[in-house]
């Protein structure tokens, strides 16, 4: 259960990406694709929970997944209004489409990726 930088199958990235400052995820949403931004905490029980059916989406959807850990970008969290964790927020075409905060199931998450995946 790694965290990646970039995955080797040439059709974006099949782990989930760390993503360190504004500037970093700025960059992915960017890209235009579907963005699926983890806010995470370690010590976030429902997080860890959350962590293989995250990683599953990265693996088996056109989205690329962002982790972000609240705690060493508290401003970025801020930013984008995470008060709890899991915070999970969906950008495509360079917006932000949604936000779910909690722990969700794998078939809603996939759901909601697959909506703006074309």
């Amino acid at each position: 259960m790694t965290t990646e930088t970039a995955g080797d199958s040439g059709a974006g990235t099949d782990a989930p990406v760390a993503v360190n400052g504004e500037s970093e995820l700025d960059e992915l949403v960017a890209s235009g694709d579907v963005v699926l931004a983890d806010f995470h905490a370690d010590w976030c029980g429902p997080c860890k929970a959350l962590e293989p059916v995250v990683e599953r989406i990265a693996e088996t959807t056109a989205a690329t997944v962002a982790k972000v850990d609240v705690d060493a970008n508290q401003q970025l969290a801020s930013s984008y209004g995470v008060r709890g964790v899991p915070t999970l927020v969906l950008f495509a075409g360079g917006e932000q489409v949604e936000q779910v905060v909690g722990a969700q199931p794998e078939p809603q998450l996939r759901a909601l990726v697959e909506e703006y995946s074309g």
